[in-house]
């Protein structure tokens, strides 16, 4: 195994608390689930802006809540929208929590799910976790191939800026200061950048890291869904596979066997490392001083791993 890098904190800083909602909100999710809520447990972990909460109702059922307010946090507002229209619509054999009810007012765009009793995996990576998320990660891909989603529903894949990068000084120049070999071999993350192909039929999460999944004792659930797109089936487990570098797992072997990849050209590969870097040190770049250092301390980590994948690869 590779040297252990060290990970991030996995979490964001701004979560919303239960007892911060409004009542009225509060008691329409009630609506919603049949029985008001009892208990109320908001959750610390993941980046959204918005409220996670594990929640008991008056007649025993659980649910696990999402919330968040147009007003307070728009962007992550128009992400549950995203995100509910995926969810209804993903077939049964995805490993994803179940979406119960959902409802928007304009204001406030609430999700409810099934609650899933697991875990997030652990880290640094156990290799048996690993494995299961990697053998999970497979059958969905057949699952979601062809796309049960319309691509008219879903964002563009949050993929490349080393274009965008040619012409914004500052951002390139902080990104040369996180990875001087990027600076040196700019030219050619552009070339993969710009040569490298999307084109596939299978609806991809978009997000794929340790922290969007929970372990149960036999099953792998995979949540968080509002970066879906559609496109090649191997552009998930590469973004997994480089992110678990980050607990000193060599991703390159992991690769050369993997169903998904091993019979890719590895230039396939590069590109799809390219794109994924690309987009995360740009942004982490590019985010202003109100943005949550803990996200960008995360995106930053995430695209330094792949970069170093793609300097093993001798590109």
């Amino acid at each position: 195994m590779a040297a252990h890098l060290g990970l991030p904190e996995a979490t964001g800083s701004r979560r919303m608390d239960w007892a911060a909602m409004p009542r009225e909100v509060t008691a329409r999710i009630g609506q919603l689930l049949g029985s008001p809520v009892a208990d109320a447990i908001s959750q610390r972990g993941g980046f959204s802006e918005g409220l996670a909460a594990r929640v008991r109702l008056e007649n025993g059922k659980r649910a696990f809540i999402k919330a968040a307010s147009s007003l307070m946090a728009p962007a992550v507002a128009d992400f549950h929208r995203r995100e509910i229209a995926v969810s209804e619509r993903l077939p049964r054999e995805v490993p994803a929590p179940r979406l119960l009810e959902a409802y928007d007012d304009g204001t406030w765009v609430v999700l409810t799910f099934e609650e899933i009793l697991g875990h997030l995996p652990a880290q640094p990576w156990q290799r048996e976790e690993l494995d299961r998320v990697l053998a999970a990660v497979t059958d969905m891909a057949e699952v979601l191939t062809p796309s049960p989603v319309d691509e008219a529903i879903l964002g563009k894949p949050r993929l490349g800026g080393w274009r965008a990068m040619a012409d914004d000084t500052a951002v390139r120049d902080k990104v040369a200061e996180l990875s001087p070999w990027a600076a040196h071999h700019f030219d050619q993350l552009t070339a993969l950048e710009e040569n490298a192909s999307l084109d596939g039929a299978t609806l991809l999460h978009g997000d794929l890291y340790a922290f969007n999944i929970m372990l149960t004792t036999d099953r792998v659930f995979v949540v968080d869904w509002p970066h879906a797109w559609i496109g090649p089936r191997h552009c998930d487990v590469v973004t997994l596979m480089s992110s678990a570098s980050l607990s000193g797992v060599d991703p390159r072997p992991i690769a050369e066997n993997h169903p998904l990849t091993r019979d890719l050209d590895p230039v396939q590969i590069n590109e799809m490392l390219a794109l994924h870097a690309g987009f995360l040190l740009r942004t982490a770049a590019a985010a202003g001083p109100a943005a949550d250092p803990n996200i960008v301390a995360m995106m930053n980590a995430l695209g330094l791993a792949s970069l170093r994948w793609l300097r093993s690869a001798q590109m």
